[in-house]
């Protein structure tokens, strides 16, 4: 997501803005927002439950502006991201009231006041319950197929002896892509935070640090990171692909660009058959020119558009009509969606929209309509789509008009908010194994929406 500066750039630029995530995907203030509940249609269409078609994973390319299969035959890739899991988002989990906002903070306090295996001891134990077998489930449920799997640096990496793994490097990995696999899903593992850190933001993993641009031996380390990655996956059909850095603004466009090269060619030294991913910046994809003139193959850029957030208006039926209809013209227009297929199609290149928000603020009915149709309007261009996010817990519970989480904990079971400062060791291991246990309050519009075998027309007009 985007500042508002950022945003009021790119949208002279761009015609719409495309919002990225200065918080990685939210922001607790968000979840409450005051939306339009404007009656979409008189027309009534209701969701029909069809069963879900699970494939067993294959392995994926781009060709052109699509993602197909080996046999040349297009894939559509629906899904969500698994945010605050091995990338800690302090807002996603009902904390950061106190001061301890990022991941780098709350490592920084444990270290201090229990000791580093210790910490190491709360983050496994965080880390196995946020993510359960019913989590798994519950995805599957939504009618998805793929997962964006966000992580820091230092779940591969050993954080004391740099270029070595982690005794447990690869546990949290597998286990998603086997989770996945099994559900007939892919993963598309996406580096959130590189050491050092790749911008200002909190969900870089260490706010106000920035120093990935300006430190050689850091970059360095990251192509290591991703070459480990790369040789452990490259025959893995179950990941979709590499998603190089997440929302690297920290430089400048020219400057990302590059440097994004550089770790397309590490990657590619070890693994020539899945997609790499290619960031855009606040400001756009323009620094990379085509990817094709270029030397790479097989890419697909990553944009996160976030209509009715971080400037963009706010959550409502019209803001999303004008960017999923083109301001309304419908395809043949040329803002919205239809400017950014015009633009892939001259670089003949494919798109994940790795990020965006379509239920959040609109009301448990209209967003789950939004969020079929945003699905659909996405595929139907070839795109791939990750929304954000998985679960969201709050201190309340309850899903109200639209939290940012598919799932979040049921109204009145309530998520204590620690000062992580003065908090007892048993406070903070029962806060951690709580996650996995907690009743959920499920997005259930949403969920019959995604299943239905015929879709809501929430833009059609009395």
């Amino acid at each position: 997501m985007l500042n508002l500066n950022h945003f009021k750039r790119w949208q002279s630029l761009f015609i719409v803005a495309i919002c990225f995530a200065v918080n990685a995907c939210g922001s607790s203030s968000a979840s409450n927002t005051n939306a339009s509940t404007t009656t979409p249609s008189n027309t009534v269409i209701v969701p029909v439950p069809q069963s879900i078609v699970r494939e067993t994973p294959v392995m994926l390319r781009t060709e052109g502006t699509r993602w197909v299969r080996p046999d040349g035959s297009q894939k559509i890739l629906k899904g969500v991201n698994l945010g605050n899991w091995l990338m800690q988002e302090f807002w996603m989990m009902g904390q950061g009231s106190n001061g301890i906002d990022d991941q780098c903070k709350l490592e920084a306090v444990l270290d201090q006041r229990f000791g580093y295996a210790e910490r190491e001891r709360l983050y496994r134990l965080f880390r196995q319950n946020w993510m359960r077998t019913r989590d798994w489930d519950l995805i599957a449920q939504f009618g998805l197929n793929v997962v964006r799997l966000p992580f820091i640096w230092s779940v591969v990496e050993d954080e004391k002896n740099p270029r070595s793994l982690r005794a447990d490097a690869w546990d949290y990995l597998d286990d998603a892509i086997s989770q996945a696999e099994q559900r007939g899903m892919h993963v598309i593992l996406d580096l959130h935070g590189a050491v050092g850190s790749q911008g200002w933001e909190h969900h870089s993993g260490c706010a106000g640090k920035n120093l990935y641009w300006t430190s050689a031996e850091y970059q360095e380390r990251t192509i290591w990171l991703w070459q480990q990655v790369a040789g452990r996956y490259k025959n893995r059909a179950a990941v979709a692909g590499y998603s190089l850095l997440n929302e690297p603004w920290g430089a400048s466009p020219e400057v990302m660009a590059k440097e994004m090269k550089r770790l397309y060619q590490a990657v590619r030294a070890v693994d020539m058959n899945h997609v790499i991913i290619l960031p855009g910046h606040s400001s756009g994809i323009d620094a990379y020119g085509k990817p094709a003139e270029q030397g790479m193959q097989n890419v697909a850029f990553e944009i996160h558009p976030y209509p009715g957030f971080f400037g963009w208006g706010q959550p409502s039926l019209q803001v999303h009509k004008d960017w999923l209809q083109c301001g309304g013209l419908g395809l043949t227009g040329n803002t919205g969606v239809c400017e950014w297929n015009s633009r892939l199609k001259n670089l003949n290149a494919a798109l994940l929209i790795g990020e965006f928000q379509p239920w959040a603020g609109l009301g448990a009915e209209l967003g789950g309509q939004i969020t079929r149709v945003t699905y659909d309007t996405y595929a139907a261009l070839g795109w791939a789509a990750t929304s954000w996010s998985y679960k969201l817990l709050s201190n309340s519970g309850g899903q109200g008009n639209g939290t940012w989480g598919l799932v979040t904990n049921v109204n009145g079971q309530k998520i204590p908010a620690l000062n992580f400062q003065t908090a007892s060791l048993a406070e903070i291991e029962t806060l951690f194994t709580s996650f996995g246990s907690i009743p959920y309050e499920p997005q259930q519009a949403v969920m019959a929406w995604m299943t239905s075998a015929v879709a809501p027309i929430p833009f059609a007009r009395p």
